[in-house]
């Protein structure tokens, strides 16, 4: 047989039970899903920042990282939403390397699902008792979204993922805010019908069940540059850019308009200093522009505790082990600056 079925995973169910989220952690949620419910539909004028590791590898690292993120959410709750990364799957171009924490709680070992959803588990409600936020992840994986449904306020779906039906259905039924990402191609009606799909409500099958789901109000896009035919980064951040989006959001009929801004990825060609200067264009194109303001309402930065990347089993605490990251003290002078614009 192609497939060898190596073990019978626990149900979202039997892991959720073994490994609950507190009741006041449960409140804690609810609320932080409303103040970002409200971000996407108009309702509040704050702005969301999406901020943290590439791929969460490490719980110490990423628990102390989101604990200082915590002190400087205090001085700028007012006018952002701190959001941390805690990305627990790591999609991969060519299927080679780190999977993340769920493929392998321990990046030097062989993968092991099972002890990988449990540490996923524990380090999303560590995160949360330390700092008092709750996080965004990537749904890699639609079957997954049982096992992290009562600890994630944001969702993210990968470049390589929006194009697929059974993403698109399954996120019309989260009930959190969910960005659907360009395709690497760039086009922009590839990611507008995939919101569109998720907006709308849909039967299919999921886990073995039969489903129907309502629709998720609280889909919208995310643009993360592009890769032209001869493989070089093709940037989506600039005003012209999120003058065309407008226009094309305007010509659909989909609710809660909105956009955030990758600063990463094909946007930054990986160049992750200069998601600084790409967050702070795209800070003064909504200043420019009412409409725009209107539309972009936050921007992705990839951040750790030390700035670059190594190799695994570099050894370097708070250190990527996949894409670079900006460092600790250039992240947040960066907030503060954001915060300023606000």
């Amino acid at each position: 047989m192609s497939f060898q079925y190596v073990s019978q995973l626990p149900t979202p169910d039997e892991i959720r039970a073994d490994y609950p989220v507190p009741a006041h952690l449960t409140a804690l949620k609810k609320q932080r899903d409303k103040e970002i419910a409200d971000v996407i539909t108009g309702k509040s004028n704050k702005f969301l920042v999406i901020i943290g590791p590439c791929s969460a590898d490490n719980e110490d690292a990423v628990c102390e990282y989101i604990s200082r993120l915590s002190r400087v959410n205090e001085k700028v709750k007012d006018r952002l939403i701190l959001i941390p990364r805690i990305y627990t799957n790591k999609p991969r171009t060519t299927g080679e390397g780190y999977k993340g924490i769920v493929s392998q709680p321990d990046p030097e070992k062989k993968p092991d699902f099972k002890a990988g959803l449990i540490a996923m588990r524990k380090m999303h409600i560590h995160a949360m008792e330390e700092s008092g936020l709750t996080a965004a992840d990537e749904m890699l994986y639609p079957d997954n979204w049982g096992y992290v449904e009562d600890i994630l306020s944001y969702v993210a779906i990968g470049a390589r993922s929006v194009e697929d039906q059974q993403h698109r259905m399954t996120v019309s039924g989260f009930d959190v805010a969910s960005g659907m990402k360009n395709p690497t191609s760039g086009t922009l009606s590839v990611m507008l019908n995939s919101v569109y799909a998720a907006q709308h409500s849909h039967s299919f099958i999921y886990r073995g069940f039969e489903v129907k789901t309502s629709g998720n109000p609280l889909a919208h896009t995310v643009l993360r540059g592009a890769v032209n035919k001869h493989g070089q980064s093709i940037p989506n951040y600039h005003y012209e850019d999120l003058n065309r989006l407008l226009a094309l959001y305007n010509e659909r009929d989909l609710v809660n308009p909105a956009c955030i801004i990758d600063a990463n990825h094909n946007n930054s060609n990986k160049e992750y200093e200069q998601q600084i200067r790409i967050v702070k264009e795209v800070m003064h194109s909504r200043k420019l522009n009412s409409d725009i303001y209107k539309l972009v309402k936050g921007v992705m930065i990839e951040s750790y505790l030390v700035e670059g990347c190594q190799k695994i089993g570099g050894g370097i605490y708070g250190k990527s082990i996949t894409d670079p990251c900006l460092g600790w003290e250039a992240s947040e002078r960066l907030i503060y600056d954001i915060a300023d614009y606000q």
